[in-house]
């Protein structure tokens, strides 16, 4: 079902800028609540009803037209609330021309008609809706019924039914209509034009005289049902004050008959004492103890109320207190017409809209409020394609860090060209992104449904905002911090990239957005970087906790650094036994090559850990030097006999030769390195190798006798 909401559809009292008030702006709240003001322009675009709705007829609450009959509903409503007691106790002696008023009711059963038609808004999602089948179905759930039976002409119906008493009974579902007057209230309290005091003051003035109007209402009739031979025993009947009786009280003028019945009321209600009136017959009695009993109720009621005007505190009055400080500071600083609109409406709408506080649930230990957040929009960040193929543990991380907020029609989210800081999930509602062009004109770009992401390209990428974005009907958005967001992607590498990676494929078909597609890749690459650098620190400084932490992340303990080197070399030439045998449980790659031609098992030779050494080699990795001859001539020119034994026994062949087919043996017998010498010889190195001008280790040891010889002579 389409649905269109616009900023005049939020419930919201027009509020004037002069916060001193005067007679004027009485004046203008008076003809502003009751329509008076012909001038008063309507936003015609505002009221539109959606196009797929537009072939019904339904009326928009609104509406000038609407607007000014819920204004006559309100005052007959208020009639018929102090009416219908008094016609119900005083029928037998009521004036004509009171009596002849019953024809309002009439009114009343066009309202009935017309409740059929008019839009709502859902109190879940603030949506108007404006099918005429929903409509109907929740009209006639909620009050039809008694809507209708207040309608019915009950006195007509009781001459009719032989002057039945139960009929007339009835009567007193007229007494529903009390609701428009309490909703009358509610809406003026808000309104700070009217002094707050004074408009609870008001209201607890009314619900009094209306309780001790239809109690007096129903004292008068306590005594007109008895039988008129035994009326002398009634309250009223018995009656003398001063020098007047109240024998035969049915020919006494109406207003004298209803007045002391008020005033009968009253003093009970004070409980002040009896003494020129008082009950008489025992139906008397036992109304005075439940009226009393229900006055002291009623008393509680008024105190605890006027109390709180005293003490102050209440939800509407802090509603107030901070409409009235943001109006003067707008006046003060001079704002422009549009924002203060927007921040009026902005401020009703928090208000109405509480109970999505965060504030709500601070009480609530942490691991309660996740599992609340999970339930309210788990669902909702799973159809998010920005989040797709992400893990469950990431997703339930996202929607801890969730707020809830309302924007109304009109509203700018995010700001063409601005800094963005956080990201917007679109629960329900529906925006758009607009681009201004070098012209100054507004380019729709694109209309953003539920589910869809705002901000994501700007946060993500590290850019300014690309498209303004604008709020077209009233909007439910999830938001998220950027800084919520980057420390959680910190922890879940892999979810990082596959939401960059999901972020390329959803601007595939936006010209704009192909641009970035550069930028995208190079935070990929960038952040895998890091991500592997990160890694390799972990392995060199032995932080097995980190290293733990980001492998269960999605690291990947093969990923090799800017010179090749993967978290297992780094583990393996620090001696990390633990880091060691976690990496390759871990899937790490034993036999690994950087750039400089080094293997982890070199690593751990070299720097001399031997139980590291031992297992990587129990893991299968080898040597595997690149040019065994050069590095092992040069361990034997640094006479280095330890790392020539490790390495002999790790497999390195000892025969092994140089550029110049020169053996490790040759340059030991030509530098005469005895027990270097030895040690290649117990590892099977050939005395008889050839090098490429056809010396052996033994030619080389007679040369250097020879040349020691002459030496000395």
């Amino acid at each position: 079902m389409g649905e269109e909401i616009r900023e005049e559809d939020y419930d919201l009292n027009e509020i004037e800028d002069n916060i001193n008030g005067s007679v004027g702006s009485r004046l203008s709240l008076f003809t502003n609540k009751f329509e008076l003001r012909k001038h008063r322009k309507e936003s015609t675009s505002a009221l539109r009803i959606p196009k797929d709705c537009r072939g019904a007829f339904v009326i928009h609450p609104e509406r000038r037209f609407y607007r000014c009959w819920v204004n006559i509903i309100f005052l007959w409503s208020i009639y018929s609330s102090f009416f219908t007691p008094l016609e119900f106790a005083f029928f037998r002696g009521l004036p004509g021309h009171l009596r002849n008023l019953e024809g309002v009711q009439i009114v009343f059963l066009a309202d009935v008609i017309i409740q059929f038609f008019v839009a709502y808004r859902d109190l879940h999602t603030y949506k108007m809706i404006y099918d005429r089948k929903s409509i109907a179905m929740r009209y006639v759930k909620r009050s039809f019924v008694l809507d209708l039976l207040a309608c019915f002409p009950w006195d007509t119906i009781y001459k009719a039914t032989g002057k039945n008493e139960a009929v007339r009974c009835l009567l007193w579902i007229r007494l529903y209509r009390v609701r428009k007057a309490s909703d009358f209230f509610h809406k003026l309290e808000k309104d700070i034009r009217i002094n707050y005091l004074f408009t609870r003051i008001v209201k607890l003035i009314t619900v009094e005289l209306y309780c001790t109007h239809t109690a007096a209402c129903i004292f008068y009739y306590l005594a007109t049902t008895i039988p008129p031979a035994k009326e002398g025993y009634t309250w009223i009947g018995s009656l003398t004050l001063g020098e007047y009786k109240y024998i035969n009280f049915r020919e006494i003028d109406f207003w004298r008959r209803y007045i002391t019945s008020l005033y009968f009321a009253i003093v009970t209600m004070a409980t002040v004492g009896y003494g020129d009136i008082h009950a008489v017959n025992i139906r008397e009695m036992i109304f005075i103890m439940i009226y009393v009993s229900f006055d002291m109720i009623l008393g509680a009621y008024l105190i605890g109320n006027m109390t709180a005007l005293i003490v102050k505190g209440s939800k509407t009055e802090r509603f107030r207190d901070k409409m009235t400080d943001l109006i003067k500071y707008m006046n003060r600083n001079k704002l422009g017409k549009d924002i203060r609109s927007q921040i009026k409406t902005h401020l009703q709408l928090q208000y109405e809209s509480t109970y999505t506080k965060p504030s709500v649930l601070e009480d609530i230990p942490v691991a309660v409020r996740s599992k609340i957040s999970q339930t309210l929009y788990i669902d909702t960040v799973q159809q998010v394609a920005l989040f797709k193929g992400c893990s469950e543990e990431f997703l339930n991380q996202i929607v801890t860090k969730l707020n809830e907020e309302f924007f109304l029609p009109g509203e700018v989210i995010l700001e063409q060209g601005s800094a963005v800081d956080q990201i917007y999930i679109v629960s329900h509602g529906r925006l758009e992104e607009v681009a201004t062009g070098e012209d100054g004109l507004d380019e729709l770009i694109s209309e953003l449904q539920p589910y869809s992401l705002c901000g994501e390209v700007a946060v993500l990428c590290n850019i300014p905002q690309p498209y303004t974005v604008r709020v077209c009907e009233l909007c439910r958005l999830l938001r998220i911090e950027k800084q919520s967001l980057t420390s959680i992607l910190q922890l879940f590498f892999t979810d990082g990239q596959q939401i960059l990676n999901n972020l390329l494929k959803g601007k595939d078909t936006d010209v704009r957005m192909k641009q970035l597609e550069s930028d995208i890749a190079y935070l990929i690459a960038k952040q895998e970087s890091e991500l592997a650098l990160g890694v390799n620190s972990a392995a060199y400084h032995g932080d097995l906790y980190h290293l733990k932490g980001l492998i269960n992340s999605g690291a990947d303990p093969c990923k090799m650094d800017y010179d090749g080197r993967t978290p297992l070399h780094l583990a393996a030439s620090r001696g990390y036994e633990d880091i060691v045998r976690f990496l390759i449980q871990g899937g790490a790659e034993v036999n690994s090559i950087d750039k400089f031609g080094s293997s982890p098992l070199l690593e751990a030779v070299k720097a001399g850990h031997d139980k590291v050494a031992a297992l990587l080699v129990k893991n299968g990795a080898i040597l595997n030097l690149e040019d065994a001859g050069n590095f092992l001539c040069k361990v034997v020119t640094d006479s280095n006999v330890d790392l020539l034994k490790r390495l002999l026994e790790n497999g390195v062949d000892p025969n092994s030769k140089n550029y110049e087919q020169r053996t490790p043996l040759h340059v030991a017998a030509a530098e005469g390195l005895h027990l270097v010498a030895n040690i290649l010889i117990k590892y099977g190195a050939d005395v008889l190798a050839k090098d490429r001008w056809g010396n052996t280790p033994l030619d080389e040891v007679n040369f250097s006798e020879r040349n020691e010889e002459q030496a000395i002579l």
